[in-house]
């Protein structure tokens, strides 16, 4: 699975406005600074989490963006989505919308196994797990798996 940096930064940014919450709005300088950022790839970030609706901004001198709901509410797969699209593609189809014939015909059904894992750690990890440092139990057993950090 290919992270992009557009969703790595987006997910630095809602973590920035999770520490934020209560405080009022936090412009998109304060978050690139914050976290070492490019300014202007973020605000274009940003912009996909507002019209996502995981964002809300205020104009003014004062203003900025904060978060729309609870981070305990907000999962990490949604911000995924909003700025990336689907957790996972094949060829630009859904998995459960590939065909294949001969040998190949079950993979479809590795495909649909693939994202129902991601969707399993990133749908039930939310932005206040992954502040705190306190993930769910079943991405924590994950972790724990001998060759969880060794790269093959």
């Amino acid at each position: 699975m290919d992270i992009s940096a557009r969703t790595d930064y987006a997910v630095r940014a809602m973590l920035a406005l999770a520490a934020a919450e209560g405080e009022g709005p936090v412009s998109v300088d304060a978050l690139a600074r914050a976290q070492g950022l490019p300014g202007k790839f973020l605000e274009a970030v940003v912009a996909d989490l507002r019209v996502a609706g995981l964002v809300q901004s205020r104009r003014g001198a004062h203003g900025g963006y904060a978060l729309a709901r609870p981070a305990a509410e907000i999962v990490v797969g949604e911000v995924f989505r909003a700025v990336s699209g689907p957790l996972a593609e094949v060829r630009g189809l859904r998995p459960q919308d590939t065909s294949y014939t001969g040998v190949a015909e079950h993979l479809p059904a590795l495909w649909v196994a693939v994202r129902s894992s991601l969707r399993d750690v990133l749908d039930r990890t939310t932005l206040a797990d992954l502040l705190a440092g306190d993930l769910p139990a079943h991405v924590r057993d994950l972790l724990e798996q001998p060759e969880a950090w060794v790269n093959r």
